[in-house]
């Protein structure tokens, strides 16, 4: 049977191979297409008809006809070798569905996964940012960490669609996930399904500045964003910060439109496509925006990318806000979605965008302003760190001790005692886990002073530097690009020389 199922996929997958000329200029392409190309097309499209009839009379077993179909579509997309580009059965159907409805069981990971596996780089699934308040989140998985296994299947083995299929499921299961962090940190985690609900925003001020959180990029974000700058002018605030860290993207209108809040005019975005009307220019209104010469630093990391890259890089390219963290994801292309019958359809890249100063940051990033990094752990701390967990030592002491009634004073003394034993593993950062641990019972912290070392630069910046000479002194994203590429071809005259 393994053999019989491995040769059908073998032979599907080829199909799939074949046919990629075919669907792509059917679906696709424009209508002044060349001649020569149709000729091409029309002489595929004849192969894989014969082909496949063929199979169907020679092949020493009855093979179902949905086994070629599903099989040739997904072969076919995993040659254009982009992850967003993915076939999308009944159930990454149900997937997006609930997504777009706002809510579905899982563990609040927002994650992507390479198509290619090799033994020197396993495709394993990686997290692009937990959504905040979830199983996921109150666990401490965190942007860049890697599932290599979910409930005891190895994830390089398998595709996208099956990992959505074990992530996601009925309220209340358990989910048993070994996690990746770094090159030798691995450390077991359960995590219990909730109603995943879709976040938006999050808001409060810290001292006299505006703290904004935006978690993702839905439809209601621009109401809720409008409703914190409303209660920031109202409190007459003298900074915001903006925090898009672990935020994913979403909705990239929804970005445009919180961007618009604060560019009076000129570009906010654009997508460029071979496709023409793909193309398209959005610009800033005077007449919504709403915030204006006003101090705002932007909080970015690994897990901030789409949506939330679209509206950092417009502010930075428009020198209207300071960026402060870790380079982002750098995801700058656009999908769509096409049903192809009532129960699948396909997930199709058909466009990219691009940052007011004309720059494409797909698979790049944007920089920070100003690099902050969390402490990386030594050899020995990751020995300690993958040790702590697990033996579950916080988790026992914090249900042990009053779970979400435990005081800051009782986890400042926990983590002494912690230190003790693991010495490699600074206090704030086991502060932080034992604080994560008690935000299991209760909503987590909208921030944590204690630990958040980008925060406290953020309210550095705003509070004792000069802004408006910072910001002004700042290049944009083309200028960035502009002079590494002079660097590469610097390098490359150097070598010639040699």
């Amino acid at each position: 049977m393994r053999n019989h199922d491995s040769t059908i996929k073998k032979i599907s997958t080829f199909l799939g191979i074949l046919i990629l000329a075919i669907f792509t200029s059917q679906c696709f392409a424009q209508s002044n297409s060349a001649t020569s190309k149709n000729v091409k097309s029309r002489q595929y499209l004849e192969l894989v008809n014969g082909l496949y009839d063929w199979i169907q009379r020679n092949y020493v077993d009855e093979v179902d006809p949905e086994v070629l179909y599903r099989g040739a579509l997904k072969g076919m997309l995993s040659e254009l070798n982009d992850p967003y580009t993915t076939y999308m059965d009944t159930s990454l159907n149900r997937s997006l569905n609930d997504t777009s409805h706002g809510q579905f069981g899982g563990v609040g990971l927002t994650i992507t996964k390479l198509l290619e596996s090799s033994a020197t780089k396993p495709a394993y699934v990686e997290v692009i940012s937990p959504v905040e308040d979830t199983p996921g989140y109150r666990a401490g998985i965190q942007a860049g960490d890697f599932l290599i296994s979910i409930n005891g299947t190895d994830t390089s083995k398998i595709n996208m669609e099956e990992v959505l299929d074990i992530l996601r499921g009925h309220v209340g299961d358990p989910v048993d996930i070994v996690v990746r962090r770094g090159k030798n940190t691995e450390f077991s985690v359960t995590l219990v399904r909730e109603l995943i609900e879709v976040p938006t925003v999050k808001f409060t001020t810290i001292g006299n500045l505006g703290y904004l959180k935006i978690i993702e990029f839905t439809p209601l974000t621009p109401e809720k964003v409008q409703q914190a700058l409303d209660v920031f002018k109202k409190e007459q605030v003298k900074g915001i910060i903006i925090d898009l860290r672990n935020n994913g993207g979403g909705v990239l209108s929804s970005g445009v439109d919180v961007a618009d809040k604060f560019i009076d005019n000129g570009p906010i975005v654009s997508t460029k496509s071979r496709i023409a009307y793909e193309n398209s220019m959005f610009t800033a209104s005077p007449k919504r925006t709403v915030v204006r010469d006003i101090p705002m630093v932007v909080l970015i990391n690994r897990g901030t990318a789409s949506a939330a890259e679209i509206l950092s890089g417009a502010l930075k390219d428009n020198h209207l806000a300071y960026l402060v963290g870790q380079r982002t994801f750098g995801k700058g292309s656009v999908q769509k979605v096409m049903p192809l019958s009532e129960k699948d359809g396909i997930k199709c890249t058909v466009a990219r965008y691009y940052t007011p100063s004309d720059v494409n940051i797909d698979k790049i990033g944007i920089p920070p302003d100003r690099e902050i990094l969390f402490p990386l752990l030594s050899e020995e701390g990751e020995k300690q760190y993958t040790e702590l967990y697990k033996e579950d030592e916080i988790s026992k002491y914090v249900a042990d001790n009053g779970g979400a009634n435990m005081t800051e004073k009782q986890i400042s003394e926990y983590a002494k005692v912690l230190k003790s034993k693991y010495t490699e593993i600074d206090e704030a950062s086991l502060r932080k886990l034992i604080r994560n641990d008690v935000n299991r019972y209760n909503s987590s912290m909208l921030y944590d002073l204690d630990y958040d070392i980008q925060l406290n630069e953020a309210i550095k910046i705003l509070k004792t530097e000069n802004f408006t000479k910072l910001v002004k002194n700042t290049k944009t994203l083309k200028e960035l690009q502009d002079l590494a590429q002079l660097e590469d071809k610097s390098k490359e005259d150097s070598k010639k020389a040699e």
